[in-house]
């Protein structure tokens, strides 16, 4: 027993040795590459109308017989020859019926808005291959965040409406501020049941250390060139005024952000949805601020039965140090995981009272 320990002492050592020399070598490489503009960016597209019909036909496999599931491949294999020998038709001339199309874009929204680097660039693809009649849907997830990166992230969204495609945006947990700013845009609003919607408000807050330092004698200085070039600052003495210029600023902001909304749903009563409560997806459709519940999945697999859904998605390879850094990441976070998890476990066996 001895000997089996100290080698796998010894083999865990190495282990350890050896992913390590892997990580700075593959890091190195993915710096040298990205020097030298090996760093590549692609978009991603995904047919969902596959994607499902192969999710239905692995539950099939197990409920239909042989015979059945050979009748129901060879129906597919048909279908999809037929659909790509059809030649691409034009909508715009006459008398040429086209399938519609649908683009899926995903909108994950963290404080700075920062994933609307990529939605610009999957908006782009979409303005230039979209057709009369397409459509988009919007599947948005955010609680909002900075003004400017919101504002930017729904111009975006803007950019599909002046193209005259029909935008939907679909709420399955949550589109609150600035994500909500996001969502008023579209043309139709559709969100689950408890859904959280709206918050149409702004906030601003910012710790002050004033007090704090002068009890301890420090000075800080705050040299500004332009009255309200500072209102409220971290480590000065906050005034009166420029608490109120603050104020202000949040005005106006917060009356900019209910002109957006006003135009896109001018129907919603917004003395009452302007306060910066949010509310759950049933209580919004009596307000009006959405149009449906619904989920985006409801709406997918009824979209699939007569037009052609495609999932976007832009994204950055940044090579195979960055890969193998996130998998080592992963994987030590799993394993501290695993370990909490098994001494939670032995203590509870020594400790709590066994049931006889």
């Amino acid at each position: 027993m001895e000997f089996v320990w100290q080698y796998g002492l010894f083999f865990a050592k190495t282990a350890t040795v050896l992913a390590a020399v892997l990580v700075v070598m593959a890091r190195i490489a993915s710096l040298v590459m990205q020097r030298r503009g090996g760093e590549r960016a692609q978009l991603q597209v995904v047919r969902l109308n596959r994607q499902y019909q192969r999710l239905v036909r692995t539950l099939q496999r197990q409920l239909l017989s042989d015979k059945q599931l050979q009748a129901l491949h060879k129906a597919d294999a048909a279908a999809e020859k037929a659909r790509r020998k059809e030649p691409a038709k034009d909508p715009t001339k006459k008398g040429e019926p086209a399938r519609h199309r649908v683009f899926v874009l995903d909108f994950k929204g963290d404080m700075r808005a920062s994933q609307t680097a990529a939605l610009r660039m999957e908006v782009s693809a979409v303005l230039g291959a979209a057709h009369p009649g397409d459509a988009v849907l919007l599947r948005l997830e955010s609680p909002g965040g900075v003004v400017h990166g919101y504002g930017f992230a729904a111009a975006q969204v803007e950019r599909l409406r002046d193209a005259g495609l029909q935008v939907t945006a679909a709420v399955d947990q949550v589109a609150a501020s600035g994500g909500y700013m996001m969502a008023a845009v579209a043309h139709h609003i559709i969100a689950a049941p408890f859904a959280v919607v709206g918050s149409i408000g702004v906030v601003a807050q910012i710790p002050n250390f004033y007090k704090w330092l002068q009890r301890r004698e420090v000075d800080v200085e705050l040299v500004t060139a332009g009255r309200h070039k500072r209102t409220l600052t971290l480590f000065g003495e906050n005034t009166p005024e420029g608490r109120a210029q603050m104020q202000q600023e949040l005005q106006e902001v917060h009356e900019l952000f209910q002109a957006v909304v006003t135009k896109h749903r001018p129907k919603l009563d917004m003395a009452e949805v302007a306060s910066g409560r949010a509310w759950y997806g049933a209580s919004a459709l009596k307000l009006g601020l959405v149009d449906a519940l619904e989920t985006s999945d409801a709406w997918l697999a009824r979209a699939m039965a007569d037009s052609d859904v495609y999932a976007l998605r832009w994204h950055h390879d940044h090579g195979l140090g960055s890969r193998l850094s996130g998998w080592v990441a992963r994987t030590a976070a799993r394993a501290v995981e695993l370990g909490v998890e098994k001494a939670w476990r032995r203590t509870a066996a020594t400790q709590l009272p066994e049931h006889r």
